[in-house]
């Protein structure tokens, strides 16, 4: 196959993966793959390939392409060829929960510099790699690297971009509890959608919905909650987007548990559960298993609440998601007072306190926790966040967590 007819091959693909006939597109690729004689073009063909597989949560072989796709760059030593291929082995890293991994890549990406490529890349890179730096729960680098993928969208007038990163600084704010902002970014991603994305896949609109859904939730909205979620499994049923799906089934079950509707709950958990064992998602687990737990609370089923917090701390402990596991030992803790287990409950006491001072969940001015109950925060720019009033009441006279860290023990 010459280099004209790769071409068009990768076009009849995309036409037919446009129009929803994915794994026709997926058979034409797979064909080109074999067949072409042009590295160039099996490269972009890989490219295709591994969309493709993220988008139906098929991350294993979203890998497998990604590895084959960097071998092709280094065949055709060409530097812009291989900046792609590392950012498509972090993003694939990132669904697979292998952080570590993922920033590794990031940072080959961003070290690449030079490259024609890199400077589109670079924003796709910073929010890849804040992803994986939230999804270890270091909050601080997360935020940094949000920010600057914002303002690559911005410098490169890239709404696309503009729109993930919005999305995802709505999953940042949501983690430590600012709902307001939790709300605000994923309303200016649907913004930004209903602007801009008239080409956009529907894939823009509905992670837009679905991270409204969550924040409306926290919220205590809860039939706007319902009404965005709704919206955005419908578009994740349409297009066959089985990751979408199982994070609207966690939506709709956390929906139904702030009804204390238990038993309409735990089959939205069990099928949520379902997807996210087979599409590999093990930080979605953790998130499914403490809804699981919360749903036994309510139902005074204590130990069976227990069996979920084992399972979810495995996962947690296997990721290194810190604010998962703050969680579980903040539910152990209610679980053992209401046991009157004294000495676990002050095991999980001192093991909470300890998440808290390694993750910095507190406000360097007053001193009080962050993350414990919805509060307005505001960040400076060194990306350390405190509470909006202590900063209103205070000033901004520099960042204290910044000057702590600066001072220099004495010589004993």
């Amino acid at each position: 196959m010459g280099q004209d007819q790769t071409k068009q091959q990768i076009e009849k693909g995309l036409h037919l993966y446009q129009s929803n006939q994915t794994e026709k597109a997926l058979r034409v690729w797979m064909r080109v793959l074999e067949k072409s004689a042009d590295p160039a073009g099996r490269f972009r063909v890989l490219g295709c390939l591994i969309t493709a597989h993220a988008e139906m949560g098929r991350y294993k072989d979203m890998l497998k392409f990604a590895v084959v796709q960097t071998d092709t760059a280094r065949e055709l030593e060409d530097p812009d060829f291989l900046t792609e291929s590392y950012l498509n082995l972090a993003r694939s890293n990132e669904k697979l929960c292998e952080f570590q991994k993922t920033i590794s890549y990031c940072k080959t990406c961003l070290n690449m510099q030079g490259t024609t490529v890199s400077l589109q890349l670079n924003g796709q890179v910073s929010l890849s790699m804040g992803n994986a730096f939230l999804g270890l729960s270091i909050f601080q680098k997360a935020l940094e690297c949000f920010e600057k993928a914002l303002r690559y969208a911005h410098n490169n007038d890239d709404k696309m971009l503009e729109c993930r990163v919005c999305c995802s600084l709505g999953n940042f704010y949501t983690q430590i509890k600012d709902y307001e902002k939790a709300l605000f970014f994923p309303c200016k991603a649907a913004e930004l959608v209903n602007d801009y994305g008239k080409g956009w896949s529907l894939k823009y609109r509905a992670m837009s919905q679905y991270h409204m859904a969550v924040a409306y939730r926290k919220l205590g909205r809860l039939a706007d909650a319902m009404d965005c979620c709704e919206e955005s499994m419908k578009i994740a049923l349409q297009h066959g987007d089985r990751p979408l799906q199982a994070l609207c089934l966690l939506c709709f079950a956390d929906i139904h548990r702030s009804r204390r509707d238990v038993q309409t709950a735990f089959p939205r958990y069990d099928s949520s559960m379902s997807i996210m064992t087979e599409i590999g998602n093990r930080l979605g687990l953790v998130q499914v298993l403490l809804g699981v737990t919360k749903c036994w609370m309510i139902q005074k089923e204590l130990d069976k609440a227990l069996e979920s917090i084992e399972k979810a701390q495995e996962l947690a402990e296997g990721l290194g998601n810190k604010l998962g596991l703050l969680k579980l030992h903040c539910l152990c803790e209610r679980i053992y007072r209401t046991k009157e287990q004294q000495q676990e409950l002050r095991d999980h006491v001192v093991k909470f306190h300890e998440c808290v001072e390694e993750m910095e969940l507190y406000c360097g001015m007053c001193g009080e926790s962050i993350g414990e109950k919805n509060n307005q925060l505001q960040a400076l720019p060194c990306s350390h966040f405190f509470h909006l009033k202590c900063l209103q009441t205070n000033g901004s006279r520099g960042c204290p967590n910044c000057r702590r860290l600066s001072v220099k023990p004495g010589y004993v």
